[in-house]
């Protein structure tokens, strides 16, 4: 658990100060400004906001309240029917691919509802208070806490329950912020065939349109 704590907050550093400077050398837009308005709020979201919580509650699902459920599982008789520790014997690579498939559409199916649902769009608007001028690496992380707070114990709980291992679990972290940082960024590109597969900048400003109403906007890779 000390590993991951150490790993993440040294990962995100190092992925932001990388899509920062390619967002210096290749801007898309030369005339938007790195050092812009509201910067230094968005800074506060990022400490925040990152995958930092879902990590966490990895840890404290594994360590503290997982066994407490288990013990009420065995009393039951419901434990082995209950698929607890499923994914704990597959092969890393495995848990890998599989945690990033099942939490990405986790994610789109949870994305389409803060769009639609009215309730729900009163929490996700925030992330989409993006002015013009403002759409780069550090907008990633521009949610309201409560909406971060459910989001990741919807994707990182699962992750504990079903066994996936620390190395698969700090992969999808690594990795969702890393595409995180480039769907948000500056720059111009769309990792070429990949991009059927993944979400790039040049289809994600598209969902933040200025002129859009917000709950009518598309993309929701």
């Amino acid at each position: 658990m000390d590993f991951l704590l150490y790993l993440y907050p040294i990962s995100l550093a190092i992925i932001s100060v990388f899509v920062f400077l390619l967002e210096w050398k290749w801007p898309w837009r030369p005339n938007q400004k790195q050092l812009r308005p509201r910067l230094w709020s968005d800074l506060l979201h990022l400490v925040f906001n990152g995958h930092f919580l879902g990590v966490i509650l990895y840890g404290l699902g594994t360590a503290l309240i997982l066994p407490s459920f288990d013990n009420f599982l065995k009393a039951s008789n419901l434990y082995d029917v209950a698929h607890r520790d499923l994914a704990a014997s597959w092969p890393t690579w495995v848990q890998i691919l599989i945690a990033l498939f099942v939490t990405d559409f986790v994610h789109w199916c949870v994305h389409n509802l803060l769009h639609r649902v009215p309730f729900l769009w009163h929490f996700h608007k925030t992330h989409h208070s993006v002015a013009d001028g403002e759409m780069d690496w550090i907008v990633a992380f521009r949610f309201q806490w409560t909406e971060v707070a459910v989001y990741k114990a919807i994707q990182y709980l699962p992750l504990a329950y079903f066994g996936f291992g620390y190395e698969a679990v700090m992969f999808h972290a690594i990795f969702g912020t890393l595409i995180g940082h480039l769907n948000h960024s500056n720059l111009n590109i769309d990792y070429g065939p990949l991009r059927y597969l993944l979400n790039n900048p040049r289809m994600h400003i598209w969902h933040h349109n200025y002129d859009a109403t917000g709950r009518t906007t598309v993309n929701f890779g």
